[in-house]
């Protein structure tokens, strides 16, 4: 699934905010912590525990960044646990303050809860688009 959004801030201001992703508990709905796990700067092998609550269910796993292009792209993949897979997040330019970030997510779900992985998309679809329109307003309005 891919979602797209343009921004009002400057591409490399938008991809610092979504590539630090202990940032992503202002904006993504449903997730309640993300801790950096690996010291260092921010860069392939970086690796983040997390704790989201998807579809009634506290979820809690791992992410390892699997590239890193600083002020563009980073993917990242979700190597175990209830739902795996890997997402990714590239910001282009489209003016000198203005940016538009891709989000793409790809994921997998395992056990008895793989037999609702329809609904579960649908349900991650729509509320991967009420995120993107919430890290917009954060980014552009401070959140208000």
């Amino acid at each position: 699934m891919q979602t797209r959004i343009d921004i009002d801030r400057p591409a490399g201001e938008v991809f610092d905010f979504v590539a630090d992703q202990t940032n992503a508990p202002r904006w993504q709905h449903g997730l309640h912590e993300v801790r950096r796990t690996t010291p260092g700067p921010v860069g392939v092998g970086t690796e983040h525990v997390f704790v989201r609550r998807f579809a009634g269910m506290n979820i809690e796993s791992r992410n390892l960044f699997t590239a890193y292009e600083p002020g563009r792209f980073v993917s990242f993949e979700i190597p175990s646990g209830k739902i795996t897979g890997e997402a990714s997040y590239l910001v282009e330019p489209t003016g000198v303050n203005t940016s538009r970030l891709i989000s793409e997510v790809h994921f997998r779900v395992s056990g008895l809860a793989g037999l609702a992985a329809p609904v579960l998309a649908r349900v991650f679809e729509r509320d991967s688009r009420k995120n993107v329109a919430a890290l917009k307003d954060l980014l552009e309005h401070g959140g208000d």
